[in-house]
Order: C-alpha cells, then sequence, then structure tokens
C-alpha cells in the first residue's frame, strides 16, 4: 500500500513551537533580548570599523550601474549613501559611455516612502510595450512594503513620472505574492493571492484573472487555475510582433511544471514531460530535460538545449535538434537570443564558455545541429555572461542593433568589468560567427587583490566523487595549518557558486589580519589575513541536472558529504586546522551549515547559519515551505521522515557534542523561509547549555536581510566579525 501524507509520521516533541508566532509579542521580546546580547558581543570598535568600510564598498560611486534596455533609453536602480532606498532612473547610449553620466530619474524611492510612511522596497519594472514607432511610456512597478516576496503592483507613467491616479482608471494591485503581465494597455494577466484570491499550500497564487482597467480584481473574470498542492500559477502575455502569444505555467513543483498556449480561447499544453524546461522566442521552442528524455526512439539526456519550430511542434513534429550536448565537465547554465543568434553560456569545471549559434547554418562538425562559434572572452577560473542588449532593435538611435549584446565579466580577484559586443556572420559563408566586443564600464578595486591568488582543488567525497572548490589566498600561503578559512556554499536547486568579485570578502575576511602563530625563528609571530574557499558540492549546478538530482530528497547526504571532503582537504592540505576553520551559508546554504554543525561539529571552530531552514519536521508548514517538498522530500509521509530527519539539524542535536562556535541570523519581515526555525534552533541551543551560541534577528529586509546598504553593511559585518573574532581571536 502507498503510504501517503494522511498517514503523516508522529509529531516530535517541540518545545518551541511559541516562537511560530512570527510578530506576537512576546516572541519579539525574546528576539530583542537575543539581539541585544549579540550586538554587545559583536559590535565593538573593530565592528564599526569594518561595518563603515563594507558600506563605503556598497556605497561607491565607482561601482558600475548595470543598464537594461528599453527603445533608446537604458534603465537602471541605484542605491548609495544618499538614496539607500534607491533611484530608478534612465540616461541615453551616449551620455551612458561616460565617466559621469546624465540621469534622468524617475522615480526617488526615498522620497515616496516618506511621503507616503511606508518602507518601501523597489523589486522591479514591467514595460507595455508601445506601438511601433512609439516610445514606452507605462510600466507597472513592483513594490514591497518590507522587503518580502509579496509585492504592490502600481502602474506608472514614464513621460509624467508619477503613479498613474486609480480614481482615474490606473491600475494599483494590493500587495501580494504572484505576478503581472500586460496584455494590453487597458489590461492585466494576473495571478494573485490578493482580494480572498486563493493560495495554494506554498502560500503563492492559486489562480489567474483578467483584469480591465477600472475594475476589480475580486472581480474579475478567472483565466486559468491550478490544484492547491501545486506550488503557483504564473500567467505571462508574449508581445512580440508577429509572435503574440499568452501563456500559463503550472508550477506543480520546484523541478515539474505544465506549460500551456491560449489558442482560440483554449489552453492548449504543450506536450513535453514534467521535468523539461519549456522555452519560447519567436518561432522556436526550446528545452532543457532535467532528466534523460526519451521521444520517438531518441534517447536526450538531461542538461541538453534542443529545438523545434514552434508551431511545427505544436502539430505533431517530434525531430528536435539539438543544439548543446553536456559531458562529464560541461554545463548549460543559460541562454539568450539576440536578433539572429542564440547565445549559450556554459561551465566547464566551473569556468566560463560561451558559444554563439547560428540557427541559419547547420553545423559542419559534431555536437550540434546549427553553427557553433565559441566566443573568445572567458579567462580561466572566471565567471562571464553573455546576453542580448535588445533584440528587437533593426538599427538603433544608439548604433547598436539587434546582435548586440553584454558581457560581464568578474572573478574572486578581478573586479567586475561590462563589455559590448556585436555579433555578424563570416563574410565568406561558412560557418561560423564574428564577435567584436569592447569595454564599456569596470569596477574598481576595493582591495589589494593582486596580493591574492586563486587556485582550484577538486576533494573527494564519500562515495569517490571528485568535489571542486575555489581557493582564494595570499600568495604564497604558508601551509602550516594555521590561517583563518572562511568556507562557503549552497548546493541545492541546481543553483551554481561562480567565481565572483567581493569587495567585502575582500577587505572584511582576505585582509584582514591578526597573529596566529610564531614565525620561523620562534620569536615573532606571523601577521595574517584570512582565506575564502567556495565549494562546488552536489546539488547545485556546476555540471548540470545529474550533479543536482544526485543530492535530492534521500540522497541530500551526499552533498553535505561533499562539503565535509572539502573542509579535511582543506585541513589535510595545511591550509587551515579544525580551529581554524569556519564555515557560513544562507537559506539552503543555512541548511548546509546547520548540518556542519549537527553532524560534522569536529571539522569547525565556527558556524554562521543565515535565514536558514532548520527544522525540517516542520518546513512544509512554514511561510513557503511547502514548494519544496521536491528539494527535500515531505515530512508527514513516514518513509520520507525517516530520510529527512537525518539531515534535520534541529533534531540532531545531542547532550554532551563538542559544538562549535554559533552565530544563527534571520529576518522578520522573511516570508520566504521566514524566521522562526533559526528562532527555533537558538532558542534549543541555548535551553541544552550548549556554549557560545548567538543569534541576530532583522526587524526588516525579507529573505535577503536588508533592504538597502546600511542594512547589509551591518548584516555582513556581524557575520564577518563573527568568524573573524570565533577563528582568529577567540570570543570574548
Amino acid at each position: 500500500m502507498t503510504t501517503t501524507a494522511a498517514d503523516s509520521a508522529p509529531e516530535p516533541v517541540d518545545e518551541n513551537v511559541w516562537l511560530e508566532e512570527i510578530y506576537g509579542e512576546e516572541q519579539l521580546a525574546w528576539v530583542k533580548e537575543q539581539n541585544s546580547r549579540t550586538e554587545d558581543l559583536l559590535e565593538d570598535a573593530d565592528y564599526a570599523g569594518l561595518e563603515g568600510s563594507i558600506l563605503e564598498v556598497l556605497d561607491s560611486t565607482d561601482r558600475i550601474a548595470m543598464v537594461g534596455k528599453r527603445g533608446d533609453w537604458y534603465y537602471n536602480f541605484w542605491k548609495d549613501r544618499h538614496n539607500p532606498k534607491g533611484l530608478w532612473r534612465r540616461t541615453t547610449w551616449e551620455s551612458y559611455c561616460t565617466d559621469s553620466p546624465e540621469w534622468d530619474v524617475l522615480l526617488d524611492v526615498d522620497e515616496l516612502a516618506a511621503a507616503e510612511g511606508q518602507e518601501w522596497v523597489f523589486h522591479g519594472a514591467t514595460f507595455l510595450r508601445p506601438g511601433a514607432g512609439e516610445p514606452y511610456r507605462l510600466a507597472l512597478l513592483a513594490l514591497s512594503p518590507d522587503g518580502g516576496d509579496a509585492n504592490r503592483y502600481r502602474e506608472f507613467d514614464l513621460e509624467s513620472r508619477s503613479f498613474v491616479d486609480p480614481a482615474r482608471g490606473g491600475f494599483d494591485l494590493p500587495t501580494a505574492k504572484g505576478n503581472v503581465s500586460w496584455l494590453d494597455a487597458d489590461t492585466l494577466l494576473v495571478a494573485s493571492t490578493a482580494d480572498g484570491l486563493p493560495k495554494t499550500a506554498s502560500s503563492y497564487a492559486r489562480t489567474a484573472v483578467t483584469l480591465k482597467r477600472g475594475a476589480e480584481l475580486a472581480g474579475a473574470p478567472l483565466l486559468f487555475e491550478v490544484p492547491e498542492h501545486h506550488m503557483m500559477a504564473v500567467v505571462a502575455h508574449d508581445s512580440t510582433p508577429g509572435f503574440e502569444r499568452t501563456f500559463a505555467v503550472d508550477y506543480i513543483d520546484f523541478f515539474n511544471r505544465r506549460n500551456l498556449v491560449l489558442r482560440d480561447g483554449e489552453w492548449v499544453q504543450i506536450d513535453v514531460p514534467t521535468d523539461v524546461n519549456v522555452s519560447a522566442h519567436r518561432e522556436w521552442l526550446l528545452f532543457r530535460p532535467q532528466q534523460d528524455w526519451a521521444i520517438d526512439g531518441t534517447t536526450y539526456p538531461a542538461g541538453s538545449l534542443l529545438a523545434c519550430g514552434f508551431e511545427d511542434y505544436l502539430a505533431g513534429a517530434r525531430e528536435l535538434a539539438v543544439l548543446f550536448a553536456p559531458d562529464a565537465r560541461t554545463s548549460l547554465q543559460s541562454w539568450s537570443w539576440t536578433r539572429n543568434f542564440l547565445l549559450l553560456n556554459l561551465l566547464k569545471d566551473v569556468s566560463s564558455e560561451i558559444r554563439v549559434l547560428d540557427p541559419s547554418r547547420p553545423s559542419d562538425g559534431p555536437g550540434g545541429a546549427w553553427a557553433a562559434t565559441l566566443l573568445d572572452a572567458c579567462p580561466p577560473l572566471h565567471d562571464v555572461n553573455a546576453y542580448a542588449v535588445d533584440d528587437e532593435d533593426a538599427e538603433a538611435s544608439d548604433g547598436g542593433a539587434g546582435d548586440d549584446f553584454w558581457l560581464v565579466a568578474t572573478g574572486f580577484t578581478t573586479p567586475t568589468t561590462l563589455m559590448r559586443g556585436t555579433l555578424e556572420r563570416t563574410s565568406d559563408g561558412t560557418p561560423g560567427v564574428v564577435s567584436r566586443h569592447a569595454v564599456v564600464k569596470a569596477s574598481p578595486s576595493f582591495f589589494a587583490d593582486a596580493d591574492y591568488e586563486v587556485q582550484q582543488h577538486f576533494a573527494v567525497s564519500e562515495d569517490g566523487t571528485r568535489v571542486p572548490y575555489f581557493q582564494v589566498a595570499p600568495r604564497n600561503l604558508a601551509l602550516d595549518g594555521q590561517n583563518p578559512t572562511q568556507l562557503s556554499g549552497y548546493g541545492g536547486f541546481e543553483v551554481s557558486r561562480t567565481p565572483a568579485y567581493s569587495g567585502t570578502v575582500g577587505r572584511a575576511w582576505l585582509e584582514r589580519r591578526t597573529s596566529l602563530s610564531a614565525g620561523a625563528d620562534g620569536d615573532a609571530p606571523h601577521s595574517r589575513g584570512g582565506v575564502y574557499v567556495v565549494a562546488n558540492i552536489r546539488g547545485g549546478g556546476e555540471y548540470g541536472p545529474a550533479w543536482h538530482r544526485a543530492a535530492l530528497q534521500e540522497n541530500r547526504h551526499k552533498a553535505y558529504q561533499d562539503f565535509a571532503a572539502v573542509a579535511r582537504d582543506l585541513i589535510s592540505r595545511g591550509v587551515t586546522s579544525r580551529e581554524r576553520l569556519g564555515c557560513v551559508g544562507g537559506s539552503n546554504g543555512g541548511l548546509l551549515v546547520g548540518n556542519m554543525l549537527t553532524r560534522y561539529p569536529e571539522l569547525f571552530g565556527a558556524v554562521s547559519c543565515g535565514v536558514p531552514l532548520l527544522d525540517m519536521r516542520r518546513y512544509t508548514r512554514l511561510s513557503a515551505g511547502h514548494s519544496w517538498i521536491a528539494e527535500y522530500g515531505d515530512p508527514d509521509v513516514p518513509e520520507q521522515w525517516e530520510y529527512i530527519r537525518t539531515f534535520s539539524p534541529y533534531h540532531l542535536l545531542k547532550d554532551g557534542v563538542e559544538y562549535p562556535e554559533t552565530f544563527i541570523w534571520t529576518a522578520t519581515s522573511d516570508d520566504r523561509v521566514g524566521p522562526v526555525q533559526a528562532r527555533k534552533m537558538a532558542a534549543r541551543m541555548l535551553a541544552m547549555g550548549i556554549p557560545n551560541v548567538w543569534f541576530h534577528e532583522a526587524l526588516e529586509g525579507g529573505h535577503a536581510g536588508a533592504s538597502d546598504n546600511r542594512q547589509a553593511a551591518a548584516l555582513q559585518a556581524r557575520s564577518q566579525h563573527f568568524l573573524w573574532k570565533a577563528l582568529a581571536g577567540g570570543l570574548a
């Protein structure tokens, strides 16, 4: 007989359920007491200087203002010391290319917050496509009242730089989780949980409606609906001229979905397995299977990219062009269309590779159906991403065209560079693409990056799997086991951890100095900075879907074994020692380091655990937790709880164990994971008499833990300062 959630596993005793009332007076009093205790420990004179140094990085006006193009304008959202909540602004291409662009400010979020008495956090804009030859005029702005995932959508007029008054028909949707898409100038497609519209068990929108200008959301006609136990409903209209289509997606869970297109008033399902990701662009339909896909006698491996004509596929054609086939070292991370070409962003052993595909020319070699050219823009051990500037430009007023692309390059010791390039077919008619690109903007250096070296190493996990990791350390690193080392990881949801420049890590960790060991003569101690390590463990996407699926549900332990293997490798190589090794992770990464705390306490001297999942018995009942069952399993099914309990840190705590120094941090307004699992873990550890357990809860900032640079600097400074004190100086 099949066991279901109805045959639920017995509930373990939980003395801290009372902390699950997020905004209760007694609960917040407990939070404030713990915050005060932690601030007394961490916010010393060194902390103040560290926070200021991090804030200087975050507020730097020399950072690259990344832009997105709409029509003739380049849009940017910007935060700094003078504009902590940010400016939504735009400029021309000519101005953007100068050292000091002239920005046309459309919305000052600080002024809006002050005028309306609401701590708004800007979450982006959705533009209405204008008629041919007309400028962009209207947009829907997503504004969160506290930094959480729930947004209020308000119609904004770009010409008048003001919101369209709801009394005059302007769209203004109540704060809720969901998504919005323009159907036309007077109609929205809305999936929302506002005004009594139903939610899924994951707390997301269950239905989508068609909302006419001036109408009420609650009375809008139903467009699409998904079952309550599915994750969420999404609707979107593709307004590409000549390819106008309305789509709906029934997200069954994180990795399975049904894709539908509206034809003659009826939803037509695109006939693919639910674990095949589908993407439509103009006349093409692209497919990326999460597992091997057998169709008409051919099996396409997980992580491939396949193509078929959109109308051909809906009519029954199943001849698929293979655009990318993975191998043991190479995976597809993302893709982007210019007007005539397809850009593929790949990882080869976690270093970037970019291929340009030409649909108009067949391949003259193995491995793909369309002619492919390697883009010469990717140095080793770097992350480089290519994506279209504006695929609809025929000949833009800025001199660009629809085959222009952005290149964003970064590395652990390489400040981010923004380049713009153009793709052209070879003039002699041979398969291939010629690309030209030039630097547009470059970020400044925030630490002495030339003094540090990036290396890639491979640890061997318990089952023999080779696990890559990046090590950033001073040149001529002393392998004496005495280096304070911060090990970071994630290992979930097919998210890849790639090289990235961080002025914060550089200043707060790599450049910090302490005296830890005697010199060669036994007299003078060495002054040394920290070592920063990023582990590319299973559960992530560094090697594609198979790497992710290797650590799903009952195999979750493999991600933790991988991370522990990296820790052991660092120790065995003499980089660090248990007393000098700390780990840090947030969200699913918080669950990761929570398992390091409880399953591998002998490997770490300190653990910094942020916005974490920790109570895996009740995670599906808290915030958006039900949506992650596909990743972790369902604790209400007894057989699944049997393996879930083996990676539930809240239930793995034991008396008599020497646990590392522990800092658990979260945010009250986090409506994704929520703050209660962090609260309960800290409360249980404190009640058990485990020494050196610290907790801090930001009262705003959502799942990111911060809604402005000041909050972000404080959050990062606490975590970095805790690890440094624990590993290099000792917590007093």
